[in-house]
């Protein structure tokens, strides 16, 4: 493999922190060099590779340092045409929330760095969700409190320990984060919930230290606070995924999190601190990571019975008729997921609502939309597929043959 995009990487790295410290020393005229010298760099590996997955994090970071080269070129009445153009393809940085940010300020010699605010990477919460919410998925359920809620209960029944990774993969919107969510409620634990790929920090060389940084979080919380704590790491083939042509930063991530899974599952069996990791791609996980995993459980679409627990469960704060037929739109909506049983019913409320604005009494004292029929649903169902294909299905099936574990 060629090392050109691992090179580039780091050499842009250098630049960066070689600009960020000139910068806090007030050498802003080198600092500026550096600053386009990392930008260079960068905008040179979007153009070798312009498919690469990292080039949108790669553009972001250009931009952020071209900020501050502006910034600090307009505090030293430095004249426009002396300013750098503007990186092509981008009008204003972004922060990893996709809004525009203010470029960084030095004050008093100390300049802040260029680095994703952590805290904004988590979401650290005691959820209240119970396993009634959860609609189906009962050898999920049943997997996950044979890991997490029995041994929390009872760890003197467990003299072999139990698993402290586990692995949710499906089809999108089927409710992995909910099964983790309810149960973190049910062991009355910390449920920190993660994006993986916004720990791909946008700043060079943070991914790896977010990854400790949230680890070292969970640890403390569970050792410190005696709490357990289920750390949920949702599109973890982000982290985790086979690459072609991987940067060094993508390697350094992957070595990070595998020393940390590795920490965890060789703690006391008494450790009641929990990795759960969700992805709707299972097959691109590298082989290395899946044993980590040791419980690994098909999260499917709802079948029949389910479907009518979550229409059931959808349409009983709307307007409907006392005839609505909901075993037969389970029936029509076979290989749908649960998200889109709740964008059906989302979108049945907005068509009887747009009727009665167009009527024009919606702003009528007491005005209320029409009974929704069960045809109303059909009609939505006309234009409304399946957000997972047949093939998919096929391809979580087949993946599952070789790796399930529950």
């Amino acid at each position: 493999m060629s090392l050109a995009p691992q090179e580039l990487e780091n050499s842009a790295s250098k630049y960066a922190a070689e600009a960020i410290r000139l910068d806090s020393q007030g050498s802003r005229g080198m600092a500026i060099q550096s600053y386009q010298r990392a930008i260079e760099a960068l905008v040179k590996l979007v153009q070798i590779y312009p498919d690469y997955k990292l080039n949108k994090v790669y553009m972001e970071r250009a931009n952020a340092y071209q900020n501050r080269i502006k910034a600090l070129q307009m505090s030293h009445g430095i004249e426009d045409e002396e300013r750098p153009t503007p990186i092509e393809g981008s009008e204003k940085p972004v922060n990893g929330n996709g809004k525009g940010s203010a470029p960084p300020s030095a004050k008093a010699g100390n300049v802040e760095t260029l680095k994703a605010d952590f805290d904004d990477l988590v979401m650290k919460d005691k959820p209240k969700v119970s396993w009634e919410e959860v609609i189906g998925l009962d050898d999920a359920k049943r997997a996950i409190r044979e890991s997490i809620s029995y041994p929390m209960k009872r760890p003197d029944l467990f003299p072999l320990g139990w698993p402290r990774g586990i692995l949710l993969y499906g089809p999108p919107g089927c409710g992995k984060t909910l099964l983790a969510a309810a149960a973190a409620a049910e062991i009355d634990g910390y449920f920190i919930n993660v994006d993986a790929a916004s720990m791909m920090s946008k700043w060079l060389g943070e991914a790896e230290k977010n990854i400790s940084k949230l680890f070292k979080m969970a640890r403390s919380l569970n050792e410190k606070e005696n709490v357990p704590v289920l750390l949920f790491i949702d599109e973890i083939d982000s982290l985790l995924g086979q690459r072609n042509g991987e940067v060094g930063g993508e390697v350094r991530v992957k070595n990070q999190f595998l020393t940390e899974m590795d920490g965890i599952n060789g703690k006391s069996k008494e450790s009641q601190l929990y990795i759960i990791g969700a992805t709707n791609k299972p097959w691109s996980l590298e082989a290395g990571f899946l044993r980590r995993f040791q419980k690994r459980i098909y999260v499917t679409l709802p079948d029949n019975a389910s479907r009518t627990n979550l229409f059931s469960q959808y349409t009983k704060p709307l307007n409907t008729e006392n005839v609505l037929r909901i075993e037969e739109l389970a029936k029509i909506t076979d290989g749908y997921s649960a998200s889109d049983v709740k964008d059906i019913c989302q979108s049945v409320q907005l068509r009887v609502v747009n009727e009665l604005f167009e009527s024009g009494k919606a702003m009528e004292t007491g005005a209320t939309t029409r009974p929704i029929g069960t045809n109303d649903f059909k009609e939505i169902l006309k234009n409304r597929k399946p957000s997972v294909s047949v093939d998919m299905i096929r391809a979580y099936m087949r993946w599952s043959d070789q790796y399930k574990a529950l």
